[in-house]
């Protein structure tokens, strides 16, 4: 099986069969990931440039990880110290390194539409690796994987995605994945950070009591409050968001069942997520770190035109 798609743009554009076949070769590549000799030979003539034009820590390691695993040539561009700093623009940017024979383009961009548009000037595939507010598919596919390792399956199972739902590109490209999967998804946070339009579009149920939300689901989707892409104040303080909608172990001892708690990072702690829940057992966060390497090699040798 290949994937229906050249290009790994986002979520709503892939099929079912595509997002179980990551998977399951990702599930292969994180037993690759087991061995003592970690590294194959799969892409090594390939060549990858990362393309990161907003800052990232976990992403871009994550995907240079993967890219290495896998024997591929990398090429690693920050727009900080480049020439797009002096007005280059970005398809002049990409043209220029496509003059060097590049095969795979994994892009972070603050504009929403910016792979896609890339996508549609160069022969290169792209990968999105999270697009101003739009999407961020790795992230997704990673937090299915994981969800899929700790409770066996997406399908009919609860997520609760709660935070910033207004401002987070995960948090899209979560609701299209599970419910193209088959799962039930609560969006919970404060009105103001919970936009209209993702109720009308989507399937999924709204709720601004974290309690409720909680009692509800399986797994519990923690994003934290993205200040930066906030140019108004949208809730009072960080201490009241913190007194409302920020989760404890205290509090999740206090619920009728155990769930599991997940965070695409970086968490604020203390303010959506105590120490005390994300360090407990019932976090997979430190899993979601590690199955981004698998799921981001399967992504790329799948992209690359790898078949299972």
């Amino acid at each position: 099986m290949q994937l229906s798609t050249k290009h790994l743009l986002g979520i709503r554009d892939l099929q079912p069969v595509d997002i179980q076949l990551i998977l399951d070769t990702a599930t292969q590549f994180k037993e690759v990931l087991q061995r003592p000799i970690k590294k194959v030979p799969t892409l090594r003539d390939v060549t990858i440039v990362n393309l990161f034009y907003e800052n990232s820590t976990r992403t871009r390691i994550s995907f240079e990880l993967a890219e290495k695993r896998l024997s591929a040539d990398t090429i690693n561009f920050t727009a900080s110290g480049s020439s797009a700093a002096k007005g280059e623009t970005l398809l002049d940017t990409v043209n220029n390194i496509l003059s060097m024979k590049v095969d795979m383009v994994v892009m972070r961009h603050s504009a929403s539409g910016a792979p896609h548009f890339l996508a549609k000037h160069i022969p290169a595939a792209i990968v999105n690796a999270g697009d101003g507010i739009n999407e961020h598919p790795t992230q997704a596919l990673l937090d299915a994987f994981s969800i899929r390792e700790a409770l066996g399956e997406l399908a009919g199972k609860k997520v609760a995605i709660i935070g910033d739902i207004m401002h987070s590109r995960v948090a899209l490209s979560n609701i299209w994945l599970l419910k193209k999967m088959g799962a039930e998804v609560t969006i919970a946070g404060p009105p103001t950070l919970i936009p209209v339009h993702l109720t009308e579009a989507f399937d999924v149920r709204v709720e601004y009591n974290l309690r409720n939300a909680l009692e509800w689901c399986d797994v519990a989707n923690i994003l934290r409050i993205q200040l930066e892409r906030q140019n108004q104040p949208l809730f009072s303080s960080l201490r009241e968001y913190s007194l409302a909608y920020g989760v404890n172990k205290r509090l999740l001892d206090s619920l009728s069942k155990e769930i599991v708690i997940m965070h695409p990072g970086p968490i604020n702690r203390g303010v959506e997520l105590d120490s005390d829940a994300a360090d407990s057992k019932q976090s997979i966060i430190l899993h979601q770190v590690e199955n981004g390497v698998a799921v981001r090699m399967a992504v790329l040798y799948l992209l690359a035109g790898g078949t299972q």
